[in-house]
């Protein structure tokens, strides 16, 4: 998420908003949030570390078994949170059914809002006990001196997500914020640093290391050195945990920079844009490897600072949901812009419309063999009203385009319309007469249409039935090819 501008504008609708639906009565309290918990999952929790399949398409866990990507982005919480709250916030995803986060072991302010400017946590623990020649700020601490004090608090949150199940998404010095350092440093103290957190965290086994974020210099080679020289140090001497990247802000992929693919195994697609455009580019990108929304619009955001300008409103958030996952993508991590700074009056914010949205988009596909859908490029299975795809300037809000999956056996198609239309579908594609359903994103409800089952020949036209739930017009058409018994 950019960070450089509009903070005070932010802060101020975070507080207005807040005050607001306080006096309506409308926010929940946090003891209500964790004695209320909904979608509480039964599932057995993954065998980490997460590896990738033999395909190399999707994450599997130990026991090979599919790992869909639902996962949230509490970067600060290891400065800006207790352990006490941070158990709370954990106890609470884990019963709403996330199963990965996005953490940073270093953070600072001013580019995370809330921080403190010196990275410390909220009760005044540093990172690093000393500094490099030149100053004694952030951009000249001395990554050889780590502060165990501190460390010890990233620990005891990454034993919190693993205690739930969860997988951390751990960033080892987000980029955002921390180029400076790693430039007065150099690549060879970058690198030992490195080490020291792969020396430090190599036994735990929920962790795949997200380096950069928001790496807007990454096409600067001794910006891009020094990053990629943490990235080789732990690697060095933790090779067993799956490594990617996020760089620019607005849209990029990992595989965008070729110096990483040595390194990277998991390709993290970023963007603003309509989110089947940069899925296509990452799910095409050589060589294959997992991809899953790693940022997108954040719910609750004041103002979304990416280009072109969208709000993080529920159709928003279900419109990046469903193209990405349509598109190649194996996953996502949602965020809101409470949660992602742990911004005051984030409890008020820990269960939302977008995270309810969210559970039906993982419980919708995890009832399919969603590592098995491959994205309709080339409009082989919808031959007729898919819309316009737009260009990286339009809008999410604004877009058509209907995309669509199907699993190469012919047994599922699956089509999300983000507005109401007729569309065509090859019947062709299928491997056997199919059931059709509609499928509510806003609230989760099936509606079976009438006449089927419907042949798996020749071109069959659907229509929604009116507007959904919300009262939008996105919805989701399954076709499900019946069994032989």
């Amino acid at each position: 998420m950019q960070r450089a501008v509009g903070q005070k504008y932010l802060s101020l609708t975070v507080s207005a908003m807040l005050a607001a639906l306080v006096l309506l009565g409308r926010v929940p309290t946090w003891a209500q949030a964790i004695a209320a918990p909904a979608n509480l999952s039964t599932a057995s929790s993954p065998v980490y570390p997460l590896k990738v399949s033999a395909n190399r398409r999707y994450l599997v866990d130990q026991r090979n078994t599919p790992f869909l990507i639902a996962g949230d982005v509490p970067q600060p919480i290891v400065t800006m949170a207790s352990t006490a709250d941070a158990a709370k916030y954990f106890d609470d995803r884990q019963a709403r059914g996330f199963n990965a986060m996005w953490i940073d072991v270093l953070v600072a302010g001013p580019y995370y809002y809330y921080c403190p400017d010196d990275g410390s946590t909220y009760d005044g623990i540093r990172p690093f006990t000393g500094y490099v020649p030149g100053g004694t700020d952030t951009a000249h601490y001395d990554l050889a001196k780590p502060n165990e004090a501190y460390f010890a608090r990233a620990d005891q949150m990454l034993t919190l997500a693993a205690n739930h199940g969860m997988v951390v998404f751990l960033d080892p010095i987000e980029t955002g914020q921390w180029v400076p350092t790693l430039r007065n440093n150099g690549s060879v103290a970058a690198y030992a640093y490195g080490q020291y957190l792969g020396n430090r965290y190599k036994h735990f086994d929920n962790i795949i290391w997200l380096n950069g974020n928001d790496f807007n210099t990454w096409k600067t080679p001794g910006d891009d050195k020094v990053v990629r020289a943490v990235a080789m140090g732990i690697k060095s001497v933790d090779p067993r945990h799956l490594q990617t990247i996020e760089l620019n802000v607005e849209t990029s992929s990992s595989f965008d920079d070729p110096t990483w693919a040595p390194i990277v195994s998991v390709n993290s697609t970023y963007t603003y844009s309509p989110t089947y455009l940069q899925m296509w580019h990452s799910y095409n990108q050589t060589p294959i490897a997992p991809t899953y929304l790693v940022e997108g619009h954040y719910e609750l955001a004041g103002m979304d600072l990416g280009h072109p300008m969208d709000f993080g409103t529920p159709l928003v958030l279900r419109r990046q949901e469903y193209w990405a996952m349509l598109s190649g993508g194996k996953g996502q991590l949602y965020g809101n812009a409470f949660t992602c700074y742990m911004a005051p009056g984030w409890k008020y914010y820990i269960d939302t419309a977008g995270v309810t949205q969210l559970m039906i988009w993982h419980g919708f596909f995890s009832s399919l063999p969603w590592q098995d859908l491959v994205p309709d490029q080339d409009h082989t299975v919808v031959t007729a009203g898919f819309g316009s795809p737009g260009d990286m300037q339009t809008r999410v809000s604004k877009s058509d385009f209907s995309t669509a999956s199907k699993t190469p056996d012919g047994s599922f198609v699956v089509a999300y319309m983000p507005t109401e239309r007729t569309i065509a579908v090859n019947m062709a594609t299928l491997k056997a007469p199919a059931i059709a359903k509609w499928f509510d994103p806003s609230n989760g409800v099936y509606t079976t249409i009438s006449g089927g089952p419907f042949a798996d020949k020749g071109t069959q036209e659907f229509t929604p039935p009116g507007k959904n739930h919300d009262g939008d017009g996105d919805w989701v058409l399954l076709l499900a090819a019946i069994q032989e018994k």
